[in-house]
């Protein structure tokens, strides 16, 4: 009887070994599933990014071709340059080369891998990202307003908080492209509250058509947007709620799209 018990003890450690071995391998899995379509994520963003960088370029190429024009027309008529009119084309060059540098940069940190949680003020973070997709805003005549409250530090991740960012913002764009929506806007509203960083968008392009609203953040679930991946939002969640311990809801306001993003300051 003693044995017998002795044996079933000893089953029944092999088979909760065997449980967790087989846990530990899910787990495993389901953390490479989510590291490879975060990297899906950043590629599906690849493509839109490129748009936005002709887009940001677009204007200060013009602005440079303008620049040389009078200065060729000087020289092909025989007509003096003045120093002082070459010195302030040279100043206006570089200030355009230095943008058009600056821009390169946030893509390029855009597209870095964080390695650790840092700490980073919010509006530095908000600027770099609204560099990378003003461009293709103003080309569809979308007002972009910022409200801050203050100038907030969090700790986290700052290119995946871009990333989430740009994912929803995009989004709002071309619902509102599409829609063909007069005066088009987009919102974003950051403030503290309760120890708090809350970031909000919204958009007036009549509100999101699916029921339950949460399904949008379901895996390569594309809603109206032409090519979507579908992951998109998906991975904003994550990154919002898995790596930064916060919180990325949505609802319908009376206008359009209402995003909600809490996030812990420390």
């Amino acid at each position: 009887m003693k044995q017998t018990k002795l044996d079933d003890f000893l089953n029944l450690e092999h088979h909760n070994k065997e449980l967790e071995e087989k846990i530990k391998e899910e787990v495993a899995k389901n953390r490479e599933k989510d590291k490879l379509m975060f990297q899906q994520s950043k590629f599906a963003s690849l493509g839109e990014m490129l748009g936005n960088i002709s887009h940001q370029w677009r204007q200060p190429l013009m602005e440079i071709n303008s620049l040389f024009l009078p200065l060729e027309a000087k020289i092909t008529l025989d007509i003096p340059l003045d120093n002082e009119e070459i010195l302030e084309t040279i100043n206006k060059l570089n200030h355009i080369t230095k943008y058009m540098s600056n821009t390169i940069d946030d893509f390029k940190n855009f597209f870095a891998t964080d390695k650790e949680k840092i700490k980073f003020q919010l509006l530095e973070q908000i600027n770099s990202t609204i560099n990378i997709i003003s461009g293709g805003l103003k080309t569809h005549n979308i007002k972009l307003d910022i409200i801050i409250q203050k100038n907030p530090e969090m700790i986290g991740f700052k290119n995946e908080y871009s990333q989430v960012l740009i994912n929803i913002i995009n989004n709002a764009k071309d619902i509102l492209v599409q829609r063909n929506v007069i005066n088009p806007y987009i919102k974003i509203s950051i403030y503290e509250k309760n120890n708090n960083i809350i970031t909000i968008v919204e958009d007036n392009g009549g509100g999101i058509k699916v029921k339950p609203i949460e399904k949008i953040f379901d895996p390569f679930f594309t809603y109206e947007k032409i090519g979507g991946s579908g992951i998109g939002l998906f991975m904003s969640k994550l990154i919002i709620e898995n790596n930064m311990n916060g919180k990325l809801s949505v609802k319908n306001s009376s206008n359009g799209a209402f995003f909600k993003i809490i996030i812990p300051k420390i």
